[in-house]
């Protein structure tokens, strides 16, 4: 194993620079949020001055209101579509005067990505002086979250692109393209230069993905706009179940600081919004928890693996998490699949080479393995340890994999870009827990 986690640390090293890591080279050049926060986990293990460099340059682009955007475009290059001429985040009052970026977010990890830098620091204190540098910006994603995110007061937040959620072209969102008709877009792809086309979504996916952002452009970027014009608006439960968890690590690191000005707020967001995440995004009937289509009020019901990332955050009860694991390991823990599928393989929409629509991904087989153990589901936490190393020592550190065991015979059932950040940060941490 140590051979394999030094060829992960090769990788977080070549792809660090300037202060950040991009996700992978040609593919994914610039500052992702999630991939930053998730990376510098990876990096406290081993060079921890990284790890606080990734997260400073993170929330130096942070905008006025909180809002910290998913995409920072520290460098010109045409080499990917869309890029900041067509995002325009200066369209928005409160954006960067510092950097150019997307006008969108991503899952909020930065919360418990300080615990967890905290948690793995062999030099506390000097860990602990960090995060008092930066929690209160953490602090203010938050805060933009729970006020401007939240048009019925629910305690759950939405997103507005599919972009947003992490898991871009899952078949959740099929039902949400169905609803709209969107122009057709003339524009030059660059992903699909570098990676084969069939394992990216199609032309007509990104119809509608570029339909999105022009509504949201054409409105300055406005929050309040978005709530009441964008067709794709959805409660979705990696999203927020991402916010709960880092919502916990912020309650817990400003008791670290003995700073209390900010736990009562962020206590009462907390216990709203688990109340209503159980209330509203738990299906009886599925055994696991679902994503909710705010525009059209109705519930997706589909299993993917952001049904299970709520163990993660301690959100469901012991006997919800008794039942979402039977369903998991039923559905998507065959003896001839890899766990975890990103989509529900017993479906008709399932992909196991397409993104989103099927492959393992690491980071949610990370969530996945952290929040079995709490629950102490310990054999299953290790087997998808163990599928994750398999996967990366067979194929390389790829974005995504092939959820099929047979695929793995001759090392080319790693998808997407290769030497990628986050699959080698990650595995550095669960090779280390």
């Amino acid at each position: 194993m140590k051979a394999l986690k030094d060829r992960a640390q090769t990788v977080l090293i070549n792809n660090f620079k300037d202060g950040f890591s991009i996700p992978c080279a040609k593919l994914y050049p610039f500052q992702w949020f999630w991939d930053s926060g998730l990376i510098a986990i990876g990096f406290a293990h081993f060079e921890m001055e990284k790890a606080e460099l990734e997260i400073k340059t993170l929330l130096d682009a942070q905008w006025g209101n909180g809002f910290i955007p998913h995409i920072i475009f520290h460098t010109d290059t045409d080499t990917y579509f869309p890029g900041a001429d067509f995002h325009r985040s200066d369209l928005h009052p409160e954006s960067s005067k510092k950097y150019k970026s997307t006008g969108m977010t991503q899952p909020p990890v930065t919360g418990f990505v300080l615990e967890e830098m905290y948690r793995i620091s062999k030099d506390k204190p000097a860990t602990l002086k960090f995060i008092k540098t930066v929690i209160d910006k953490v602090y203010d994603n938050h805060n933009y979250f729970f006020t401007q995110r939240d048009p019925q007061k629910e305690g759950l937040v939405y997103i507005y692109h599919n972009w947003e959620s992490g898991t871009d072209n899952s078949p959740i969102w099929d039902d949400i393209w169905d609803t709209m008709n969107p122009p057709e877009y003339n524009f030059e792809r660059r992903d699909t230069t570098h990676v084969d086309a069939a394992q990216r979504p199609s032309k007509r996916e990104y119809d509608h993905y570029l339909h999105i952002i022009e509504i949201a452009k054409e409105h300055n970027y406005s929050d309040e706009k978005i709530a009441e014009l964008s067709p794709f608006l959805v409660q979705d439960p990696l999203f927020n179940a991402m916010l709960i968890k880092s919502n916990q690590s912020l309650i817990n690191l400003y008791e670290l600081l003995g700073d209390h000005t900010k736990i009562e707020q962020l206590q009462q967001w907390q216990n709203k919004s688990i109340k209503a995440f159980n209330e509203k995004l738990y299906d009886e009937e599925l055994g696991a928890y679902i994503h909710y289509d705010l525009r059209n009020e109705k519930p997706l019901r589909y299993l993917s693996s952001s049904s299970f990332a709520p163990l993660c955050a301690s959100i469901p009860s012991e006997a919800r998490a008794k039942k979402m694991v039977e369903v998991m390991m039923e559905k998507f823990g065959g003896e001839e699949q890899y766990l975890c599928a990103s989509f529900d393989p017993t479906s008709e929409r399932f992909n196991p080479k397409k993104y989103w629509r099927g492959p393992v991904w690491i980071n949610l087989n990370w969530m996945l393995f952290k929040g079995l153990k709490q629950y102490g589901f310990t054999e299953i936490a290790e087997r998808v340890k163990q599928d994750s190393v398999d996967m990366i020592d067979k194929n390389g550190f790829y974005e995504y994999f092939d959820s099929r065991k047979e695929m793995h015979k001759d090392g080319t059932a790693g998808y997407g870009g290769n030497d990628f950040s986050w699959t080698a940060a990650l595995l550095i941490d669960m090779l280390n827990d």
